[in-house]
This record gives structure tokens, C-alpha cells and sequence, in this order.
């Protein structure tokens, strides 16, 4: 082999490993980030059938990298005692996170994040509870999106008339969430709570309403004949994200809600 070819070898090789390099640097930046937040009724459809392959293929459908999910079981009887959260794990091929806030029927129920990507951490916080109302609580999770930590929230707010627990709970929330200054911050959940809401008002005191950016309704809610919007999809002012899209799926049957998706554009570090 001569000079000039040998060089010309050391040179391709060399150029193949710089370029595998970029493309592997490219494949762990995502530039936009899919949200999905899903109330799915323990899997219980409209149709009064539960069945967590169809939940599965809602969010597969959704191309979802983080979901926020309410009223999962975990172990209770009412669903054969099948760990919700694991078993949707599964079929999505996702990492997942379970935050129980009570026992229920031999088992526990609460929120559930699953993510594309890995979770570093988590934490479950319990909320405010006003007098015998359910414990509700605020899932924590840390994911590693490419080289930038993102704090993923998943929360299920109480439903009672009286706002009280839910402004305590808003309140809560927003100390919790200043501990993770710093940091893209995401926010979802079903809120009990309509835009025009006290509740809703406060939260958008520090969180930023990523279906601001729609003009049409966003009625979520109930699913076969949604009137209301009470399911959100909110985040920090970090400029790492901004929504570009936000819309409510057209799922009527699945669960009692319709699910939520929001698109962000990331710009890294």
C-alpha cells in the first residue's frame, strides 16, 4: 500500500468515527420533548371494561416521552391485584415511578410517571389533606433527557367543592417545586379545577400554562361528552423549553378523561 493511500485510509477511518461520534451526540439530544397526562381510572372505561392494553396503546399512539398518570392501582382487588404501574411499564416499554398516597381494597392507589428516558431519582410527597378527604399527593421524578436534568411532576388534585384543600395543595406544590430551581420543570395532572378557577389562578402564578398557546377549548373531561377542562400540563419559565403544541386526544372510551398531550422544543444546556 502506498503513502497515499495508507493516508487516505487513516483519514476515512478517522472521518467515520468523528461522524459516529456526531450522530451519537445528535441521537441523545432530543430536540422536542412529548408529555402526555392521563387520568385512566384504574384502566375503566367508559364502557365500564378495564383493560390496560388499550390505556398501553393510547400513550404508545402518543409517542409520549413522559406521562403523568392518576387513579392507578397497584395490588388492589378491584383489578385482580395487578401492578398497574409495572405492568404498563411493559407493554410501553417505558421506565416507571408508582407514588402511592393511600391503601386501597389489599393494594395501593396514587400517581404513576412513566419516561422514555432514565430516571435518576424520585420522590413521593403527600399533600395537604383537609379533614377525612383522600390523601393526595405530588410525584417527583428526575429523568435524564440527553445531558440535562429535567423534574418531571405528576399530581391528581382533591375533588371536592369547596377549594380549600386544593389551594393549600397549590401552595405546597410551589414550595416543593422552588427546591428544584434551576432546572426545566414540567407539571401534570388532573387538577379538579377549571381555568377561570382561584385554584388554577394561583398555579399560574409560577407555572406557565402550556395550552396557553390554544384559542379552542381543551375540555378534557368526562371523556365520552368533555364540558370542562381540568387536566393541565404546565411548566417553569426556564428557557430550556417551550411549547409548541398542546392538544386533548380524541380517546372517548378508555377512561373517564381524555388524555392531554404537550410538545416542548428544547434547547439544551
Amino acid at each position: 500500500m502506498g503513502s497515499i493511500t495508507r493516508l487516505t485510509h487513516v483519514v476515512s477511518i478517522i472521518f467515520v468515527v468523528v461522524a459516529m461520534s456526531v450522530v451519537g451526540c445528535v441521537s441523545t439530544q432530543p430536540s422536542e420533548l412529548r408529555v402526555l397526562t392521563y387520568n385512566i381510572h384504574h384502566g375503566e372505561g367508559m364502557d365500564d371494561r378495564t383493560d390496560l392494553d388499550r390505556i398501553a396503546s393510547v400513550i404508545l399512539d402518543a409517542d409520549a416521552d413522559l406521562v403523568a398518570l392518576q387513579e392507578v392501582d397497584c395490588g388492589v382487588e378491584r383489578t385482580n391485584r395487578i401492578d398497574q404501574p409495572q405492568r404498563l411499564a411493559e407493554l410501553t416499554g417505558m421506565h416507571f415511578v408508582f407514588g402511592p398516597n393511600i391503601d386501597l381494597r389489599g393494594g395501593e392507589y396514587g400517581n404513576a410517571v412513566l419516561s422514555r428516558f432514565p430516571i435518576e431519582r424520585s420522590e413521593n410527597h403527600h399533600l395537604p389533606r383537609v379533614g377525612a378527604n383522600e390523601q393526595r399527593g405530588l410525584l417527583e421524578v428526575h429523568v435524564a433527557v440527553g445531558d440535562q436534568n429535567v423534574v418531571f411532576f405528576a399530581t391528581h388534585l382533591d375533588h371536592q367543592a369547596d377549594d380549600g384543600e386544593r389551594l393549600a395543595s397549590v401552595a405546597s406544590m410551589r414550595t416543593l417545586i422552588a427546591q428544584n430551581s434551576g432546572c426545566p420543570i414540567i407539571v401534570a395532572g388532573d387538577f379538579n379545577a377549571i381555568p377561570s378557577s382561584e385554584v388554577i389562578q394561583n398555579a399560574t402564578a409560577f407555572l406557565r400554562d402550556a395550552g396557553a398557546i390554544m384559542q379552542l377549548p381543551l375540555f378534557s373531561f368526562p371523556a365520552d361528552h368533555p364540558d370542562r377542562r381540568i387536566d393541565y400540563i404546565m411548566y417553569d419559565h426556564n428557557p430550556a423549553l417551550k411549547c409548541i403544541d398542546y392538544r386533548v386526544l380524541p380517546d372517548s372510551v378508555s377512561s373517564d378523561h381524555r388524555p392531554v398531550l404537550a410538545t416542548f422544543a428544547r434547547s439544551g444546556r
